[in-house]
């Protein structure tokens, strides 16, 4: 699982600075709590490790590395035989994660087994040997007519032979309530709206696949739907703005902060925000 890098928006002396790019994470943490966008992207405070995170991490590479394999054995074998080299290497780049597995009560080998039971549950839902991605952990990017830049990983796209376009994304998570599908679905429109914007393509589908409870969601965006997000993120585009200019960056409650990794720094639990950096962010590759 890829994500764009966490770029500053321009300074008072910068409003369209080509540096700045908004990802869907960013921009829905942003509606989320102002605060929580400033520690992250202005701030670039550090946010311990979680093993739910790391294995999302591992199931997303085993997935990719899965289609690098001729369409006849992208089995389950053949993922599941990729779960424990995958952790091997992603703990040995961490030594947080290291310690933090360590200190699970379940180790190492229950996020095996986890990982291995979210590998299946894929498999129950699509047979990857009968599917062939136009493109995998793919970069897209554009900027609006507003100059508001946007960019993000796109886990995969699928290209029909009449050009149809389908946008695909794996969430190891619970398939959410009906009244928060349309916030599960941004981050997709978000992909929708950059393909179309910069290829001319529409997006025909955009699929959801929830491994942990095995369920789809699946969505046809259309101009209509787009244009009103075009709206939306150039309303939030704006506002990031103001809040660089103007250093106000308001922190706001919700159920959201009892996962929130900063409430040591947040005054809704009595902390105190940080001094502003005094230079603009730099722009990290």
């Amino acid at each position: 699982m890829t994500t764009a890098p966490d770029v500053a928006p321009p300074g008072p002396q910068s409003a369209q600075s080509a540096e700045w790019a908004l990802s869907p994470s960013r921009a829905l943490d942003f509606k989320t709590c102002a605060l929580l966008y400033r520690y992250r992207v202005i701030d670039r405070l550090p946010e311990p490790p979680s093993l739910e995170a790391a294995r999302g991490t591992v199931v997303h590479g085993i997935l990719e590395r899965l289609f690098d394999l001729p369409a006849v054995e992208r089995t389950a074998a053949a993922a599941d035989a990729l779960v424990e080299p995958q952790w091997s290497e992603l703990i040995a780049e961490d030594e947080d994660l290291a310690h933090l597995v360590d200190e699970d009560s379940g180790g190492l080998v229950q996020l095996l087994e986890s990982t291995r039971s979210l590998l299946a549950s894929y498999f129950s839902l699509e047979d990857p040997r009968r599917l062939e991605p136009a493109e995998r952990e793919v970069l897209v990017e554009t900027t609006l007519p507003s100059g508001v830049r946007l960019k993000g990983f796109v886990d995969r796209l699928d290209r029909a032979g009449d050009g149809r376009l389908r946008v695909v994304d794996y969430k190891t998570g619970k398939s959410p309530r009906e009244e928060f599908e349309g916030k599960a679905l941004f981050q997709l429109r978000f992909y929708a709206l950059v393909l179309w914007r910069s290829t001319g393509v529409l997006p025909t589908l955009l699929r959801l696949y929830y491994l942990a409870d095995r369920e789809v969601l699946d969505y046809h965006p259309d101009e209509r739907d787009l244009l009103a997000l075009e709206r939306q993120i150039d309303a939030i585009g704006a506002a990031i703005i103001r809040a660089r200019e103007t250093g106000d960056w308001r922190h706001k409650q919700s159920r959201l902060c009892d996962w929130c990794s900063f409430q040591e720094l947040c005054p809704a639990f009595g902390g105190t925000p940080p001094t502003l950096p005094e230079k603009p962010t730099p722009l990290v590759g």
